[in-house]
């Protein structure tokens, strides 16, 4: 009489479904899959239920299932639970893509500022800038470093700080605020338009000498400008040069009158 083998081995079953032989005892050990029965030998066999089922284990594993609710996932649930499950599975992909996609556009950011001040190290260049909208989150006398202090006062209002573009606004006055970028119309909106522009990679004392210079290279070259000076530090740049601070000086240049002829006076 010849006898034909209709179930596989552990071994076996592990290749079959691409999974390690370790998975496949893990799963029993927690009660969510057995072998069809165990031969004279001590071996596991396995048949076309098991297979069935592991398939299912695998598919609940991959909508994130705990492997501790399988088996009651796998007995009590109904139809629409099913659908449920795939319904949130498919809500924390898309929000995962979301922050891939955020996450894609920041590293894209960050190789974009660190190639312009490469190129550009300490140069004056006017620069076109689109209508920007800040939100303020510190308000400094002007003699009063930042410290960690203050910041951490703040800290619910301050999103991802190592990320963000800390704008500070010098209008003359005995008072420094720190802003950051908003897509609403926050506090203050910076005019489109262009603007003298200085990248510096300095130290943080540096800085007021930096100012006096940004000045000073506007009145030598009868740049008129308009508005508060933009100090922009951009403390993700120092991945590149961790012992320094990444600056860049704004200024809003001043629309040249017309006549009536329509030439500049």
């Amino acid at each position: 009489m010849i006898v034909i083998k209709s179930e596989i081995t552990i071994s076996e079953l592990a290749k079959l479904m691409n999974v390690s032989v370790h998975q496949i005892r893990y799963f029993e050990e927690k009660g969510v899959l057995q072998p069809a029965y165990t031969d004279t030998n001590q071996y596991r066999k396995y048949g076309m239920d098991q297979i069935y089922e592991l398939a299912r284990i695998l598919l609940l594993r991959k909508l994130e299932v705990p492997v501790q609710s399988i088996k009651e996932c796998m007995i009590s649930h109904s139809a629409d639970q099913h659908l449920q499950l795939l319904h949130h599975s498919l809500q924390n992909i898309e929000a995962e893509l979301l922050r891939l996609q955020e996450l894609r556009q920041f590293i894209l950011k960050v190789l974009q500022e660190q190639q312009s001040y490469s190129l550009q190290p300490g140069q004056f260049h006017i620069k076109k800038r689109k209508s920007t909208f800040l939100k303020s989150f510190i308000q400094l006398d002007s003699h009063t470093r930042l410290n960690a202090a203050v910041l951490a006062e703040q800290a619910d209002h301050i999103p991802n700080l190592f990320e963000s573009d800390i704008h500070y606004l010098y209008d003359g006055s005995d008072t420094v605020t720190l802003y950051l970028e908003t897509e609403a119309p926050g506090d203050v909106a910076l005019s489109e338009g262009e603007y003298l522009t200085r990248q510096c990679i300095i130290q943080e004392e540096e800085l007021e000498h930096r100012i006096e210079q940004f000045f000073d290279y506007a009145a030598a070259q009868s740049i008129p400008l308009l508005g508060p000076l933009v100090v922009i530090e951009r403390s993700y740049l120092s991945l590149f040069s961790p012992d320094m601070l990444h600056y860049e000086l704004q200024a809003l240049i001043a629309p040249v009158a017309k006549s009536e002829g329509g030439n500049p006076t």
